[in-house]
């Protein structure tokens, strides 16, 4: 639970946050996209369909978000894109800063860590790595859960975030690397026997050129593991723009697993295996539940609001949430129960490839 000490600490800095959030948002939200696409950046067709509009679900940041679809090869993508100050923007006090405390708690739970360990177990079948880079390590936790089934493997960690940082002081892997993982690839070339992405390649701005770094630093044999949502999801359908992997304004694209087995040949690879069950993450009904109950509270207090929220709006909000807890709880469950015929019929939310370095 939190303090009275600890509030009041979070309130200063969102008020020491708020003048500089409020002089970025002066001149409104447009500057931070580019330029609406008129072709589908993976396959260059011009039939294109909108899939979701929606708004930041996440940090309720202003700005309207479009997924469009090619109807051509399938590949989902945000149009118009943000540009590199609109990633800044929107990524700031998500991950560090404000979000720090609530991203490591949701990365560090006890079902993520067994699912982390889950994944790097599937694994050893394919490797006896020596070293291993995941890339998007976040706060390092899959790589803290990966070396209990590997011992013998250097675990390295790349990110632009400070959470990088912190995952090498705490011990969850050995160096860290923060930038561009494009940018650092050729200082890389032929160093890793593993690379993971996991929840990676539908941040960047250019997936193919992600995986053509993955093939630069990975050793001849190398094994590149790859987890992504799947905007072929039944529940995609279902639940329209409360579907938590549209996770605007972030993910800027989402790509079928077909687009992505071509893209990954063409990129010098063979893909070994393909897994939707052992993916999918069952919280789409809970989560579908919260960003709809979020909506219709008052709003909490941030820095990107003109002004803070009265005393009322923050009473109102902790009653809501009080109130919702048994449906969110009960949406869970569900979420559980349904969890295996999910699994089996096309629900799964996400999928996951593994392929060799030629």
């Amino acid at each position: 639970m939190t303090t009275r000490a600890e509030k009041a600490e979070t309130a200063e800095k969102i008020a020491a946050l708020r003048p500089l959030y409020q002089k970025d948002l002066a001149t409104g939200t447009e500057r931070f996209f580019a330029p609406r696409r008129t072709a589908c950046p993976w396959c260059a067709s011009d039939r294109l369909r909108e899939r979701v509009r929606t708004t930041d679900l996440i940090q309720h940041k202003p700005g309207t978000f479009v997924i469009d679809r090619c109807r051509t090869c399938g590949h989902h993508f945000q149009n118009p894109h943000l540009t590199d100050e609109g990633l800044e923007f929107y990524y700031r006090d998500c991950y560090d800063g404000l979000g720090a405390e609530t991203a490591q708690s949701i990365f560090g739970a006890p079902s993520s860590l067994k699912r982390h360990r889950a994944v790097a177990r599937s694994l050893q079948p394919f490797a006896s790595p020596e070293r291993w880079l995941d890339v998007g390590t976040g706060y390092g936790y899959f790589p803290q859960m990966a070396g209990k089934v590997f011992p013998d493997t250097a675990f390295e960690g790349l990110d632009q975030g400070e959470g990088v940082e912190i995952a090498v002081r705490e011990g969850r892997i050995e160096r860290a690397l923060r930038g561009s993982f494009t940018e650092l690839a050729p200082s890389l070339a032929g160093v890793y026997d593993v690379v993971s992405m996991h929840h990676y390649l539908e941040h960047t701005p250019d997936p193919r050129a992600q995986l053509v770094a993955a093939h630069t630093v990975l050793r001849a044999n190398g094994l590149l593991h790859i987890e992504v949502p799947d905007p072929e999801s039944a529940y995609a359908g279902l639940l329209g723009r409360w579907w938590l992997p549209w996770f605007q304004p972030q993910h800027l694209h989402m790509t079928p697993a077909r687009n992505l087995r071509q893209a990954l040949e063409e990129c010098g690879f063979t893909v070994v295996a393909t897994e939707r069950s052992a993916a999918h993450r069952p919280v789409d009904l809970c989560v579908a539940l919260l960003f709809l109950l979020s909506r219709l509270m008052p709003r909490g207090d941030a820095p990107w609001h003109p002004r803070p929220a009265s005393t009322a709006a923050r009473i109102g909000r902790e009653v809501m949430r009080k109130a919702a807890l048994p449906a969110v709880t009960t949406a869970y469950g569900l979420d559980l129960l349904l969890s295996p015929l999910a699994r089996r019929i096309g629900f799964s939310n996400a999928y996951q490839l593994l392929a060799r370095r030629n």
